[in-house]
């Protein structure tokens, strides 16, 4: 079986890839032959499951490496991309994919109501640092001629939801800043480019007040009646990483069944 990235040595950065969506992409992209980077933030008690999903993308046959640190520390950031810089050699950055999923789902009202800090901490993890990482690794020069910029946003940039106050001006923000550095990255040879997920069971979706309405509601007025499946979503990932993709810059791509259409 002839695999797409097969002896290219193209590479894949994806933040936040221990579950869930980039955890998916990582398996998919490892599967058609591209090495594989995953820098994720978990705690000891949850190591040894992540331990056996990694192994998975060891079977693939691919150099892969994994970073349980701080993506969102900024000098953290740097010391990961010197050693990023050792691993990968002469080799190229072929997507850096944003998967954090990190914010405040608290209200609005109440007690414990949200922050102009838990505001913060969300628009830092779930959009600022999709760009940070992005201009770090092209002023490094890891990035491919032909690199894929990739991030997940999801309705609820556009839509009010109970509690996802935060989240959602953080998706806004990220689908903002992806659109200029479309823009202003495409000199240098970058696509950005943001997947709208559908809503998916993974953790963070469990993490959400009211998640399993959500879920219902979401297989009730998608055309295919059932969810999107983290697998889906790496599919598009994937295809978005292929050369005929190229000429996809700066859009919003639904990648949920038509669960937006109604």
């Amino acid at each position: 079986m002839v695999k797409t990235f097969e002896n290219t040595g193209y590479w894949a950065i994806i933040l936040g890839g221990s579950s869930g969506l980039g955890l998916a992409s990582a398996k998919k992209l490892a599967q058609e032959g591209m090495n594989i980077i995953i820098v994720y933030r978990n705690g000891r008690a949850e190591m040894e499951a992540i331990e056996k999903e990694f192994e998975a993308i060891r079977q693939a046959n691919v150099q892969f490496e994994a970073f349980n640190a701080d993506a969102l520390n900024p000098e953290k950031r740097e010391e990961l991309i010197s050693t990023i810089k050792l691993t990968i050699g002469n080799n190229k950055i072929r997507c850096l994919l944003h998967s954090v999923a990190k914010g405040s789902l608290k209200a609005m009202t109440g007690e414990n109501a949200l922050s102009t800090e838990d505001l913060n901490i969300t628009m830092n993890a779930m959009a600022f640092s999709f760009y940070d990482w992005a201009k770090a690794l092209l002023n490094a020069e890891l990035f491919a001629d032909d690199a894929r910029l990739l991030a997940f946003t999801s309705e609820g940039s556009s839509k009010a939801w109970p509690s996802y106050g935060a989240v959602s001006a953080a998706k806004a923000a990220l689908e903002a800043l992806m659109r200029s550095m479309a823009l202003e990255f495409a000199p240098d040879g970058l696509r950005s480019n943001c997947i709208m997920a559908g809503i998916t069971d993974t953790q963070s979706l469990r993490m959400i007040p009211g998640s399993e309405a959500l879920a219902n509601h979401a297989k009730e007025r998608n055309p295919f009646q059932r969810m999107t499946t983290p697998d889906d979503v790496a599919d598009a990932v994937y295809m978005l990483c292929l050369d005929e993709a190229a000429w996809i810059n700066g859009a919003v791509i639904p990648v949920n069944g038509g669960e937006h259409l109604q």
